[in-house]
């Protein structure tokens, strides 16, 4: 599969043997989370040469100048790539087609874009944060393998391998990829793993996250959590913990769940973390969310108020909640 995209970065030196790919999918509410991730990597990561993709469907001309900015302030490369949506009409005589948006595709475009370019990419989502040094992470071998990836945790996995008949007993989390660009291709797993969302993506809980274990079960290798440390934020707010868990030395912090650290009204210490690298990046002037924007972040806020012992804001919360439903 070879996209039609237009590709709008600037010019760099992104062919060097040297520097590292890491690549993001994003729309325009995800750039400013995508901006703290991209700067946690080059604090924790001095001297490393980065080139930084964003693929998405649009990027208004604000966020296209933001991501930009970061080759003037870091000296890093940057490439958006916005993709036509007329990549997916082959696809549109299956009709299961219509049950997905597609932006679960988007990742998958990844690879062929790339080819030629780089060898390896790091794709990352954007609700991630970077700890610590990747050199170790980049300097990892493949094999044969058509990416690297983390574990996911033991109640998914084991849940999804029983769903999936997965016979390797083993799933992993799809926030963290590191690709093998010619094996990728090589082995068609974009394609393979397209027909298998369409096929059979009525079964999947997560159609993408699925279909890409089910297509890549024996052609990849599994690395350390440490690349890939899922940390849910309600699994805290739930008990009232508003300090962040002691969990050791990584490398990536995915906050993976449905309450994230740019949400100020969370009251979690992950807020103050993710407004270290926030402040470094080019959104750095959009303010955090100040107070939940849809019905479900509403209910749980009026969960965790409940839990802190103010009742007449978490039944006021629920009230909003009721009314937004």
């Amino acid at each position: 599969m070879h996209p039609a995209l237009d590709d709008l970065s600037q010019p760099s030196d992104e062919s060097t043997p040297r520097s590292f790919h890491i690549a993001f999918c994003v729309d325009d509410h995800y750039c400013r989370s995508m901006g703290a991730t991209i700067t946690s990597i080059i604090d924790n990561n001095p001297g490393v040469d980065f080139t930084f993709h964003v693929f998405g469907f649009s990027i208004s001309e604000d966020n296209r100048q933001r991501f930009n900015r970061l080759t003037v302030k870091y000296g890093v490369a940057t490439h958006i790539h916005i993709i036509d949506p007329d990549i997916f009409k082959p696809f549109a005589h299956i009709s299961q087609f219509s049950y997905y948006s597609p932006t679960i595709f988007t990742r998958l475009l990844i690879p062929s874009t790339l080819q030629g370019i780089t060898d390896k990419v790091l794709y990352l989502d954007a609700d991630i944060l970077c700890l610590g040094s990747i050199v170790e992470l980049m300097q990892l071998d493949f094999g044969d393998s058509a990416a690297i990836v983390v574990p996911d945790a033991d109640e998914t996995t084991r849940r999804r391998c029983a769903a999936l008949h997965l016979s390797s007993q083993r799933y992993f989390n799809s926030g963290v990829m590191y690709m093998n660009v010619d094996q990728w291709m090589a082995q068609e797993i974009t394609e393979k793993t397209i027909h298998s969302i369409l096929e059979n993506g009525k079964n999947y809980r997560f159609p993408d996250q699925d279909a890409l274990n089910v297509v890549l079960e024996g052609k990849i290798k599994y690395t350390d959590r440490k690349w890939n440390f899922l940390y849910d934020l309600i699994h805290d707010l739930e008990k009232d913990k508003r300090q962040m868990r002691d969990i050791g030395p990584i490398g990536f912090i995915h906050f993976a769940g449905a309450v994230k650290p740019w949400n100020d009204w969370c009251l979690h210490a992950s807020t103050d973390l993710f407004i270290k690298y926030h402040k470094l990046s080019p959104w750095a002037d959009i303010a955090l969310d100040p107070e939940p924007r849809n019905y479900k972040e509403m209910r749980m806020f009026s969960r965790f108020l409940m839990k802190r012992g103010q009742v007449f804001n978490s039944f006021r919360w629920y009230m909003k909640y009721l009314a937004a439903r």
